[in-house]
This record gives C-alpha cells, structure tokens and sequence, in this order.
C-alpha cells in the first residue's frame, strides 16, 4: 500500500485492487489495531488498511510536505488531525474533536501523550 501526494491536499491510498482519495482536512484521525490501522473521517466513514501506524506514519512524512502541521501522532496509537480538536481533558484522559455533523467524537488516551498534545497546541497559540 501506498501514499500519493496530489494537488489540493488528498492522500490516495492504493493496493492491489483498489484506491481511496480522501482530502486530508476531512481526516479525523488514524487509530493502530495491531498490524491495521483505522481511519476515521469527520463524517463519520470509516477505513481500514492492511499497514500498522508506523508505516502511515513514515508514509505521510515522506510523501506530505508539512502534513505535521495538519497531522500529529499522540502515543503509540493514533495520528490525529489537530484541526479537529475541540476539548483536551488531562483529568479524564479525553480528547474531543467536532465532527462535521457538529456531533463529539470523544477517544481515550493516556494522560502524557494528551499533555504533549495540550502543550504543542498551547505553543501553537502563543506563536
């Protein structure tokens, strides 16, 4: 499976018999289970494909010119689209994002990944 970099911001995701183009702003995020990952748009649909999150992760890095600006990996189990966060809750160990049907997606995730997350956003802000 591969990544292709096209105009406009899609990730073309290929394999043997089959192809995906997803605009990377309607990404949610990648979620790991074991040597799959999951892909979950805002609107709710779903994929799931045959590479672990590490090779989407190097896939994104050498195919998507600054796709951490967009993109960014908390913990050993997801690479989320920042843009969709809404709430990061240390004490619950929540992060929310807002779907495009304006309904929460909410995921759990450990308190030190969600911290990094909570600091880079912060830094983000202040500039």
């Amino acid at each position: 499976m591969s990544i292709i970099n096209s105009m406009d911001r899609y990730l073309v995701f290929k394999a043997r018999d089959e192809l995906v183009r997803i605009k990377i702003d309607r990404i949610l995020y990648f979620e790991a289970e074991r040597n799959y990952t999951k892909l979950i748009l805002a609107n709710g649909i779903q994929f799931v494909f045959a590479v672990n999150l590490g090779k989407i992760e190097d896939i994104l890095e050498s195919q998507i010119q600054n796709y951490d600006s967009v993109l960014v990996r908390v913990g050993k189990s997801f690479i989320i689209n920042k843009n969709h966060v809404l709430q990061i809750s240390l004490q619950k160990n929540k992060l929310i994002f807002e779907a495009a049907d304006g309904k929460a997606k909410e995921l759990t995730i450990p308190k030190e990944p969600l911290k990094l997350l909570k600091d880079l956003l912060e830094k983000e802000l202040n500039g």
